[in-house]
């Protein structure tokens, strides 16, 4: 088997990849000692990561089951979620856009795709190349997923009012933009997040534990966005039942939860917190 491990050239941070012993052919990605992603080689369809199946569940809802979509990835990762999207529907198209080339061979040498999906990788600034990307793609994709780390944090201009100027256009009708955002004590990233997703879509709502919403500790919140009503009916009953069981933020809830917080501007923008480095993002 190839290398397993890599310092990559942009960030300098070293990726690592590492099998599970308990469960063989699930590897976890690490970034900066971060994990990253978590993939299932012969089950790809089980999300190792509680934040990565509170994205999965976006995928499950935004069509119906089994159907083909066409899905958007800023931050590849182990493409977790591009294998999800080919497991649970088969024939989808995807763009998956990674600014660390040498992650993506990485992955791709160790844990391979499976012949002939649909996907295609773009390297570059997330930024940079979706404000390029085809014609073709402007309101067509079916979800749009954000996950855009560099080592834990995410950088600032992928976090604003502009940025998201650049994802909207690219949504065709009922296309969801899940977002992962990190975050501590007090939440005040978050509620900023929040705040700006409002700030360009209609309908805006989030998935987060008890522990995380009342600011205890530093996790993860996933955030959902689109131009037109969210098909989340079924979601609190999927996210309360999970091992690591969340609630649905939305409504005049969500509205308490911005509280007054800031639009993200590119003027203002900054990165995600940084955890303390005892902190594990996410566990499989």
């Amino acid at each position: 088997m190839p290398e397993l491990e890599r310092r990559l050239a942009v960030s300098g941070h070293l990726a690592r990849l590492e099998e599970s012993r308990t469960r063989p052919g699930s590897w976890t990605l690490t970034v900066d000692g971060t994990p990253q992603s978590h993939v299932d080689l012969e089950q790809p369809e089980w999300l190792g990561f509680e934040y990565v199946r509170r994205i999965g569940h976006a995928v499950d809802l935004v069509r119906e089951e089994g159907r083909p979509i066409t899905a958007l990835h800023l931050g590849g990762g182990a493409f977790t979620l591009p294998r999800y999207v080919i497991a649970t529907r088969p024939g989808s198209r995807q763009q998956v856009i990674e600014l660390e080339s040498d992650l993506v061979d990485l992955v791709r040498a160790n844990l391979p795709f499976p012949r002939g999906a649909q996907v295609r990788v773009r390297h570059g600034d997330a930024r940079e190349v979706l404000a390029k990307l085809p014609a073709g793609l402007d309101g067509a994709v079916d979800i749009a997923i954000v996950d855009i780390f560099s080592g834990a944090r995410t950088p600032a201009h992928v976090t604003s009012a502009e940025f998201h100027g650049l994802v909207s256009p690219r949504l065709a009708p009922g296309g969801i933009v899940a977002v992962n955002v990190a975050d501590g004590a007090g939440l005040a990233f978050a509620r900023s997040q929040a705040a700006t997703l409002s700030h360009v879509y209609a309908h805006v709502a989030l998935a987060a534990d008890t522990g995380m919403l009342k600011g205890r500790r530093f996790g993860n919140v996933v955030m959902y966005a689109s131009h037109d009503p969210l098909p989340f009916a079924g979601l609190p009953r999927r996210l309360a039942s999970d091992p690591a069981p969340a609630k649905l933020v939305d409504g005049d809830e969500l509205v308490r939860f911005i509280a007054g917080a800031p639009v993200v501007t590119d003027a203002t923008a900054v990165p995600s917190p940084p955890p303390a480095r005892s902190v594990f993002l996410s566990r499989p």
